[in-house]
């Protein structure tokens, strides 16, 4: 529909913007409408195949907003745009359909658009094909043009529509990062709130709890209490189960606090491993440690150690001595530490499971535990900018690999 001159009414203006920022080509008036590098280079690639093939000097890939006409990609001219009323592809690209024009100047469709009259430029031979997406959506056009009247081969055609193909295959996969790194950006911001909410939580839970152990500490040493067997049963239930409660408020408020602002250090691995078997009360036959200095927070790097070795000797093997032996490698990559001990180990098909929050896998003859430690040394991995795996200890148990970059 098309009202006084230099304006035109399209019903699906807002849709189509819309849609538009959605494959990250922003229908702003002063945008350029440029996507990423990466991107950006294989179009001209594909544009300039295009002219090749057609044996057209000139090529663009357009973009065509409720009112301008973008160019994204182009091979002979310069990129630029256009109010949507002078463009030549604005004019045919909802139609779906190849067009192929030998002349402009005697076709009724262009005689008289700018282009073509000198107003803008002077084309003669124009071939358009509409880029059309999965949901059928026609972002603009891949066109190759002349200025001087040329006729094209139905094979050649056939090839342009082909590349055209490949133009909207690289708008899909900008579309699908962008709608990767939304749904990152808001599980980050889901998960840093429903971190938040768990340590506020865990921390105004173990002030009352921990006054409560208090209490029953003070009542089991009165010596009437003492001189009762039933209460002093009691009590010692009450006593062991809140002291279990409390622990797993400290690993969720461990769990809570990782990711929240990492402070990166020179740290040797044998002082810190070294101090966390110390406050364990590992003793020194049961742990080897190879030496290391990696880039790591070092708060967070013992959180990460206590978490491993508590877990080996939680679930250490019932048929041989516990046995644990920290060693690392770095390179100009970073640094990866391992942790291997010979205990019960872990399924293959439960690696990934038990990297997760919560998650035990509740065997007979474990120990205690929240199902948060290995979630939180995970978390603390990432926070590095690194990943933790699980794998096999040859002869049984479970190596745990945590990598740490060297830029940090």
């Amino acid at each position: 529909m098309k009202g006084a001159k230099g304006q035109l009414a399209f019903t699906d203006d807002v849709s189509r913007d819309l849609e538009l920022r959605e494959y990250g080509l922003d229908p702003a008036e002063d945008s350029t409408l440029l996507p990423n590098a990466a991107v950006m280079s294989a179009l001209q690639n594909l544009v300039r195949l295009a002219t090749e093939l057609c044996e057209a000097p000139f090529g663009v890939v357009n973009i065509i907003s409720a009112e301008y006409q973008y160019q994204i990609g182009a091979w002979g001219v310069e990129p630029g745009m256009c109010s949507r009323e002078d463009s030549m592809c604005a004019k045919v690209f909802l139609s779906r359909e190849i067009t192929v024009i030998p002349d402009a100047s005697l076709d009724p469709r262009s005689a008289d658009n700018p282009f073509v009259t000198g107003e803008l430029g002077r084309v003669r031979f124009y071939a358009s094909v509409p880029l059309q997406t999965e949901s059928g959506f026609v972002p603009g056009t891949l066109c190759v043009f002349s200025d001087k009247p040329k006729e094209i081969r139905p094979e050649q055609v056939s090839m342009l529509e082909v590349l055209a193909k490949q133009v909207v295959e690289l708008l899909e996969l900008q579309h699908r990062t962008i709608q990767l790194d939304r749904t990152y950006a808001e599980l980050k911001e889901s998960n840093a709130k429903l971190a938040g909410f768990a340590g506020r939580v865990s921390h105004d839970l173990r002030i009352p709890l921990t006054t409560i152990l208090g209490y029953v500490e003070l009542v089991e040493d009165d010596p009437d209490v003492q001189a009762d067997s039933a209460a002093a049963e009691y009590l010692s239930r009450i006593g062991a189960s809140g002291r279990r409660m409390l622990g797993m408020l400290e690993d969720v408020l461990s769990y809570s606090r990782v990711g929240g602002g990492i402070q990166p250090q020179q740290v040797s691995l044998k002082e810190a491993a070294g101090e966390v078997a110390r406050d364990l009360g590992i003793e020194d036959d049961i742990l080897e440690v190879q030496d290391l200095n990696l880039q790591a927070d070092k708060g967070q790097l013992r959180t990460l150690l206590q978490n491993l070795l508590s877990n080996a000797m939680n679930y250490r093997s019932p048929v041989r001595d516990l046995q644990v032996r920290i060693s690392g490698v770095s390179n100009y990559h970073g640094a990866t530490i391992f942790v291997a001990d010979n205990g019960k180990g872990i399924n293959a098909e439960d690696r990934a499971r038990v990297l997760e929050p919560l998650v035990r896998l509740r065997r007979q003859g474990d120990g205690p535990g929240s199902g948060l430690g290995l979630a939180t040394c995970s978390s603390i991995a990432k926070a590095h900018g690194g990943e933790l795996t699980l794998s096999e200890t040859a002869g049984g148990g479970t190596t745990v690999a945590v990598s740490f970059p060297a830029d940090l």
